[in-house]
């Protein structure tokens, strides 16, 4: 089927759209060996698009899942060093699929992967970036610490601010706490509850804008709802 190049390459993930339109410009694409132009449409099936003289090939069927990812396990692709990826929770999904965005090697939860890369672009650009949720365990003192976690907190020499903060349980110096943030700066939860002087010793993400992690269980996917990927801007 016939589509706009600018996404066919989007699709592949090899640029945002935007930046795709960009490499159509400069002269970078060519389909059956003629220089693409700006809205130009074209069959990956059937029509020979190149980008930089690299042939982009037909595209496995789109594919979105969710994993509640389990501590220890690194959410990249590969790792040099040997540690173990979240790819290997979804070895038996039948095609090669990518993390959208991250969590840390010590947190856990919700996680989305994907073959499309326009979806994961669309999902991770900051322009539609989704408020995502988080249980923190934390032990500290929970009471001012909630105050400070409700106004905006300077971290990596950013301003940042919770979109929401609630204390979901309270004993003594130990709590959980349930915060949800629309950025998504490095280990930002974990820095935002460090300036707070609380000490976090579990943090799993719950839920990306409508999308909940649920019953899920720890090292367990499954694959998205179409209603889902709709919410999800796919």
């Amino acid at each position: 089927m016939a589509d706009r190049i600018s996404k066919i390459i989007s699709a592949h993930g090899l640029a945002s759209r935007r930046e795709a339109e960009r490499m159509i410009s400069r002269g970078d694409v060519t389909v059956n060996g003629e220089v693409a132009i700006l809205g130009q449409s074209a069959d990956v099936s059937c029509d020979v698009i190149a980008v930089n003289g690299v042939e982009l090939k037909a595209k496995d069927a789109p594919v979105y899942i969710m994993l509640n990812k389990p501590c220890g396990y690194l959410s990249t692709a590969r790792d040099e060093r040997g540690r173990k990826t979240i790819l290997e929770l979804v070895s038996d999904v039948g095609v090669r699929v990518y993390p959208v965005g991250r969590l840390d090697l010590d947190s856990e939860g919700l996680i989305l992967l994907t073959n499309d890369g326009e979806f994961a672009n669309n999902v991770a650009h900051p322009s539609g970036e989704k408020v995502k949720t988080y249980r923190v365990e934390v032990v500290g003192d929970i009471s001012e610490a909630y105050k400070q976690l409700g106004a905006p907190i300077e971290i990596d020499g950013y301003t940042v601010s919770a979109v929401n903060v609630k204390i979901l349980s309270h004993k003594g110096d130990r709590g959980v706490l349930s915060i949800s943030i629309a950025e998504g700066r490095n280990r930002q939860i974990r820095k935002m509850c460090s300036v707070c002087r609380l000490k976090v010793f579990s943090l799993r993400r719950v839920s990306i804008g409508e999308l909940e992690l649920g019953a899920l269980e720890s090292g367990k996917w499954r694959y998205l709802t179409d209603s889902e990927v709709a919410s999800l801007g796919g």
